[in-house]
């Protein structure tokens, strides 16, 4: 390592030299400039005249076109014809200012270019010495980290993930053909060289291919696709040769390329040798396998479409497992096997209702927040409330609860209230609907009928109604759900064509918001006793659930 150090040692005494010749060159010509500059005021013939007058000029100086006058205030200069020449000269001393030989101006600007292509060859060359330096100390860097490719044990197993129940079913024949190899090898059977699994961030790709790993008991090689990215060409190609390299010595055995999309991506315009020919390493060694060669290749991403059509072609990675976000079933058995160690009375298909849209990370993420909310209370028992309580921390982050005047209060819970009432009556799921905040159930199933669109239109316009029958008056607080219902009603007209019309046209936007704005209006109006019963229990109580809304409604109605 000292070796090292002073082989990167700068020559510092001809490095300062080099620095002060060009400070000083830098400063002559800052002089230069300053001194050659005209910044004599230029005067009329009114103000000449006054300093005439007054008598403050002490000299004439004849320069060119100008003649410059020098007073005790100052130098200034005015043109030759501006004066009455034979009155001044008679009155003060003239000088004549003889002009610069031409060979003098000529110098000067040739030492001016000199000086700037001075201090340009010694930034230059600066600017290469450090370059060479980093490039030096990077190839130095990498060589100390880049640490040999080594093989992993994992001790997961299907045991530790819980649900994928179809993902699993696809793995059982590449786990079994890892354990015995042979078995297929006798009845000519070949298994896939590359599996790739395909899904959004925080399912748990990774954790699946230890798992087929641990289900196997074979070596495991983890490699991100960000680790063969190199800056010099030829160190990623590198990389993976020495990873199939070892690969196969082990075999059977599995490599996991995480991120396969930073080394995969489609090869196009906008070209980078070093990962082209990375991919085209990667390629090579893909079809260098022997049949059967008890290696496995396990890749990962959550972008397909960026990857280049020849990692995808047949031969390759010639199985695709798409793993979407857990199910209710899914999220259940997730909840129960992040909880078995935990104490505690969780009603888990509650919770696993209320975390619809949540990935396997953010449920493992909810499961331990709400214990470490547990503790924080002082209880060593995890309960239904604490998933509740940190739920939209998990999701949001924490954020401050809006402070409102009194009367803002009364607003926003007619506001809130209106929209609780309407939500019941069109049976749109709720978990909670507050002064704060709305908490729509998210819907699991993909297909929603035109008059589902609607009821969900009518919701996000019942706040505004409310508040406009009640006062008499609109608010800013409308501004989000009206966003909501206009982007709803562009979608039934135009994306999904729900429309009467075939082709269509602004004037029907208009005709389906004055329609919904009508059946709502109408609709409050006869179920006022239950908004106003609605809006004081908010008042009250700040939120309300879908369960204590319609037991509201029913008694009343």
């Amino acid at each position: 390592m000292k070796a090292t150090k002073q082989k990167f040692k700068p020559q510092s005494n001809s490095k300062n030299i080099k620095i002060i010749i060009a400070l000083l060159l830098v400063l002559l010509l800052l002089l230069s400039f300053v001194g050659l500059r005209d910044t004599d005021p230029l005067l009329t013939h009114k103000q000449a005249n006054v300093l005439f007058k007054q008598d403050k000029i002490q000299k004439l100086i004849i320069d060119g076109a100008y003649i410059r006058m020098l007073t005790k205030e100052g130098r200034y200069k005015i043109y030759k014809d501006a004066i009455n020449k034979k009155t001044f000269f008679s009155k003060y001393p003239v000088e004549v200012k003889e002009k610069s030989p031409y060979w003098y101006d000529i110098l000067s600007l040739l030492v001016l270019f000199a000086s700037f292509g001075f201090l340009y060859t010694l930034f230059k060359q600066n600017k290469t010495k450090q370059y060479k330096q980093i490039r030096t100390a990077d190839t130095t860097v990498t060589e100390i980290k880049n640490e040999p490719v080594q093989a992993l044990t994992s001790h997961i197993t299907f045991e530790d993930v819980a649900g994928i129940k179809d993902v699993k079913e696809e793995l059982e024949e590449i786990i079994d053909f890892l354990k015995d190899p042979q078995k297929y090898r006798d009845l000519d059977i070949r298994l896939p060289k590359g599996v790739l699994l395909i899904g959004p961030p925080g399912v748990g790709k990774t954790l699946i291919s230890k798992a087929v790993a641990g289900e196997a008991k074979v070596p495991f090689f983890y490699q991100s696709g960000a680790s063969f990215v190199h800056i010099y060409v030829g160190m990623g190609a590198k990389r993976v040769s020495e990873l199939f390299r070892k690969a196969k010595q082990e075999a059977p055995s599995i490599i996991f390329i995480d991120e396969i999309d930073a080394v995969g991506k489609s090869r196009g315009e906008f070209r980078n040798d070093e990962r082209e020919a990375t991919l085209n390493q990667l390629l090579t060694e893909m079809d260098g396998f022997e049949e059967s060669s008890g290696v496995i290749i396990i890749g990962a991403t959550n972008k397909i479409d960026v990857l280049d059509e020849a990692l995808l072609r047949a031969g390759r990675f010639d199985r695709r497992i798409h793993i979407s976000l857990p199910d209710l079933a899914d999220r259940v058995k997730t909840l129960e096997l992040y909880l078995s160690h935990k104490p505690h009375s969780v009603d888990i298909v509650h919770v696993a209702r209320m975390t619809v849209g949540f990935n396997f990370a953010a449920l493992d993420t909810l499961t331990n927040e709400a214990a470490i909310f547990a503790m924080r209370e002082g209880r060593k028992e995890v309960l239904t409330s604490d998933f509740e309580a940190v739920k939209e921390k998990v999701l949001l982050g924490k954020r401050k609860i809006l402070s409102f005047t009194e009367k803002e209060r009364e607003i926003q819970a007619i506001y809130q209230g209106a929209k609780a009432v309407i939500a019941t009556w069109l049976e749109i799921d709720f978990d909670k609907i507050g002064i704060v905040n709305t908490i729509l159930v998210t819907q699991e199933h993909e297909i929603l009928s035109r008059s589902q669109l609607m009821n969900k239109i009518k919701f996000y316009l019942s706040g505004s109604i409310a508040t406009k029958l009640h006062y008499n008056e609109q608010f800013t607080n409308a501004n989000h759900d009206i966003q909501q219902a206009k982007e709803l009603i562009k979608k039934i007209i135009y994306d999904y064509a729900m429309s009467e019309n075939f082709i269509v046209t602004a004037q029907e936007e208009e005709s389906l918001m004055r329609a919904s704005v009508s059946e709502v209006t109408a609709l409050l109006k006869t179920l006022e006793k239950g908004l106003n019963e609605i809006s004081a229990y908010l008042l009250t109580h700040e939120n309300i659930t879908h369960h204590e809304c319609k037991e509201i409604l029913r008694a009343l109605f």
